[in-house]
């Protein structure tokens, strides 16, 4: 989506805010000049041209904030001088052959695949960083010399170390989806990780969820939680009234916080953290009771819907009552941005509930068990948890035993 021009400043680019989907911004007297404006309010700075060959390209300048309106500014026009003296600017950043400039891996990675990233992956920088901080030892190797042996060599140590195989499959996949840019890019002949024999992942993959007894820990925790963090503000509006200053409003609405609501909400609806973080009121829809996952922040690029049920209902519509002001997003943090992490709050609650071995993300292997267990079929749920593959959600079909039964026990009399 392309809006309207505006002035190259930075009063008017502040203005810009963030949509739930990504969307463009042109600017008035500088043709070719483009502003990407990401749902997760990274905006970068593009230009696109013709070379004198009348070639189009497009080169990615930097995000806002690492570069001023002036910086751009100059750094358009060197580019023109470049363009007018018959050269490629983008061919030359990507580092061709041509040019016998081969990039280094860091290179690659904060360079043009970085910027490459942060316009096409919602999680483009954290993908980008964790390249580098996992391949450290290897990002001053010149993208051609990465090889199937160096990368034996990686995992190997890796191990030794002590980190994780599905850690380990991670990092490698985020490697992977850089080489294959390179390859597309001509930068390199093959992506060496295609090469290597895929890790498959084991039979007995991790599919933690809450007991009843868990989930009952988990709630009465919550409870506990909500009712001192509102007595606390008692107390402090209490004390803040013998010294005759005004009270704080904190006590409104029926939830101290947001980690409750978050809470509630995953185990009902199976979001991913991401998504539960980037979610917008424009996606919610109370009067249908349905809640709709964006493509944009899809870990699968895909849209996907969700009816509410009774309590996730109950918790959205408590919620947005509370709120002081209206907000595009039904979790902002204190700076009105998405949460990048809720670690410290919910880890301290699955240490008091007495919950062993439980991340975030099991809530949602929650959701996905409890609906298997009363009888939902599994393609219903892949919809519901937007899974491109239904192998992914295979993982869940243990859980239905009385279905392998009623099969079994059709062979009965048949004989």
């Amino acid at each position: 989506m392309v809006r309207k021009p505006i002035k190259l400043t930075q009063k008017a680019i502040d203005r810009l805010k963030p949509e739930a989907s990504r969307y463009t911004v042109r600017f008035e007297g500088t043709p070719g000049l483009e502003l990407r404006v990401a749902p997760t309010a990274v905006m970068t700075f593009s230009y696109t041209y013709r070379t004198k060959q009348g070639c189009r390209e497009r080169y990615t300048i930097g995000r806002y904030g690492k570069v001023t309106p002036d910086q751009v500014r100059g750094r358009i026009k060197s580019l023109d001088g470049r363009i007018e003296r018959g050269e490629s600017p983008q061919q030359e950043k990507r580092g061709t052959r041509a040019t016998g400039d081969m990039p280094t891996l860091k290179g690659f990675v904060d360079g043009d695949y970085g910027d490459w990233l942060h316009l096409h992956h919602r999680s483009g920088t954290q993908t980008s960083k964790r390249i580098v901080r996992a391949f450290d030892d290897l990002k001053n190797t010149p993208l051609d010399q990465i090889t199937v042996w160096l990368l034996d060599k990686w995992q190997s140590r890796r191990l030794k170390e002590g980190v994780s195989k599905s850690t380990i499959r991670r990092d490698l996949a985020a490697l992977g989806g850089a080489l294959s840019r390179a390859v597309e890019w001509k930068l390199i002949e093959a992506n060496p990780i295609a090469s290597r024999k895929r890790q498959e992942r084991p039979a007995d993959e991790r599919n933690r969820y809450l007991s009843t007894e868990e989930e009952n820990r988990l709630r009465a925790v919550l409870d506990d939680r909500e009712a001192a963090l509102k007595a606390r503000r008692v107390r402090y509006n209490d004390w803040r009234s013998e010294r005759h200053l005004s009270a704080v409003d904190g006590l409104r609405g029926k939830f101290a916080d947001h980690v409750k609501p978050m809470v509630l909400l995953s185990l009902h609806t199976g979001l991913r953290r991401g998504e539960l973080f980037s979610l917008r009121w424009a996606a919610v829809d109370l009067c249908r009771r349905n809640l709709r996952v964006l493509s944009s922040a899809s870990k699968t690029a895909r849209s996907r819907d969700i009816p509410l049920n009774d309590e996730a209902l109950s918790v959205l519509r408590s919620w947005k009552a509370q709120q002081k002001k209206a907000h595009e997003l039904v979790f902002p943090s204190r700076g009105g941005l998405p949460f990048t992490t809720i670690k410290t709050a919910w880890s301290a609650v699955v240490k008091d509930a007495n919950i062993r071995d439980f991340r975030w993300h099991d809530l949602r292997h929650t959701f996905a068990s409890k609906l298997v267990m009363v009888g939902v079929d599994l393609n219903t749920v892949r919809e519901l948890l937007g899974h491109a593959d239904l192998k992914m959600t295979l993982r869940y079909s243990h859980l239905a035993p009385e279905h392998k039964a009623s099969a079994v026990a059709k062979l009965v009399g048949n004989e």
